[in-house]
């Protein structure tokens, strides 16, 4: 649950001399925060995916698109060194060594981090406590693919980016014997093909979740907006974007969140084709005013940490929210904004110093001679930072 370096400049363009695109780590950031707010409303107001909340939050019910929009910009992420590379990926060997050495750090230490309270806390809802069962298939990223009690319910999404990962070097070969279209099409057609006859339905839908294949993949395929013709690049995308996203939206807002959650299948993929357009046009600069808003300095230092703050949040809310919310103030408005107030600050205190040091080391030095010697290495393009 696809998904920064600690410097962030707001690029004058939206195609830097670093490679990086303008806003989006500010929307990395406000997607991690969207899922901390999620998971507060969801601990405070019983009764998910059913709203037993106050009507005007009924919007943080949809934590699960937050981590959709994650993957197409993780898959966007690592395209963008390829699509302007004749969409070469550089060495299998390379590409896997980058991927660990950006992700497992952190990652571990979360889990050393979520294994601690909920064994001396309290344990995640609806989950036994952590057992070694649990840290060796959460260690090695198989809980989507097997089942373990877990110490931090966050975690599913990230091994699904693992599992993920494994198929970036196919779609980059499909796209360069065939175009980025046949590789949407391999990508989907037959996740279609599959749910139709097989799909799971509801809670289910989170696990072996391989309808986020084609989610991926169209992430991967935006980033063909970076080296397309400038008449491309001035397409109407803004307007597409809308065309396509107003219908979905409408259809989320009228059924609401336990429709949302019945449907996880389905409505994954239909969201995804709004998501991907909405990252070509932020790709192409525009709108400008939201390009400047999400690359202004408070939203591009959030969407630095955002990695972390997506892997800390969860132990910290529910520790919180069921040991010291619940008992006094019971589940309603006031536990809510209480739960908000302090959880939101001290995830965010956390998740930042534990960025400093679990993730920002590994970014400014790409080797384990380099993280112990302290000698910061240049990086070598923009491709794997997501």
């Amino acid at each position: 649950m696809s998904q920064a370096v600690l410097e962030h400049p707001a690029p004058a363009s939206p195609s830097a001399p670093t490679g990086r695109v303008a806003g989006l780590d500010g929307l990395r950031g406000l997607c991690a925060l969207y899922v901390l707010l999620f998971h507060c409303w969801a601990y405070t107001f019983k009764g998910f995916p059913k709203s037993t909340g106050p009507a005007w939050l009924d919007w943080l019910g949809l934590g699960r698109l937050a981590v959709v929009f994650f993957l197409v910009l993780s898959g966007f992420s690592l395209a963008v060194g390829p699509a302007r590379n004749g969409w070469r990926l550089g060495g299998l060997g390379r590409f896997a060594r980058r991927r660990a050495w950006r992700i497992l750090p952190a990652y571990w230490a979360a889990l050393a981090f979520s294994l601690v309270i909920t064994l001396t806390v309290v344990r995640m809802p609806h989950s036994g406590p952590p057992n070694g069962k649990s840290v060796v298939v959460f260690g090695l990223l198989l809980q989507d693919l097997v089942r373990a009690p877990t110490p931090n319910g966050a975690f599913w999404s990230i091994s699904v980016e693992a599992l993920l990962y494994l198929t970036f070097p196919a779609l980059l070969l499909i796209i360069r014997r065939a175009g980025v279209t046949a590789m949407l099409f391999t990508a989907t057609i037959p996740v279609v093909l599959a749910g139709l006859i097989f799909a799971p339905a509801g809670a289910a839908a989170r696990y072996l979740t391989w309808q986020l294949l084609p989610v991926f993949a169209a992430g991967v395929a935006a980033a063909a907006i970076l080296p397309a013709s400038s008449t491309v690049r001035r397409a109407a995308w803004p307007a597409m974007t809308m065309a396509v996203a107003l219908p979905v939206a409408a259809l989320i807002v009228l059924e609401g969140g336990g429709w949302v959650v019945a449907h996880y299948f389905w409505v994954d993929l239909a969201v995804t084709p709004a998501l991907a357009l909405l990252v070509v046009t932020l790709a192409t600069g525009r709108p400008a005013p939201l390009v400047r808003l999400l690359s202004s300095r408070p939203l591009a230092r959030l969407g630095s940490f955002s990695y972390s703050l997506y892997l800390i949040h969860l132990p910290i809310v529910v520790a919180f929210s069921l040991t010291v919310v619940a008992p006094r103030l019971g589940h309603g408005l006031a536990a809510f904004a209480v739960t908000t107030a302090v959880t939101g600050s001290v995830s965010l205190v956390t998740a930042w110093l534990f960025a400093k040091l679990f993730e920002f080391p590994f970014q400014r030095r790409r080797s384990i001679t380099a993280l112990l010697k302290r000698t910061p290495l240049s990086t070598s393009g923009p491709s794997g930072q997501s």
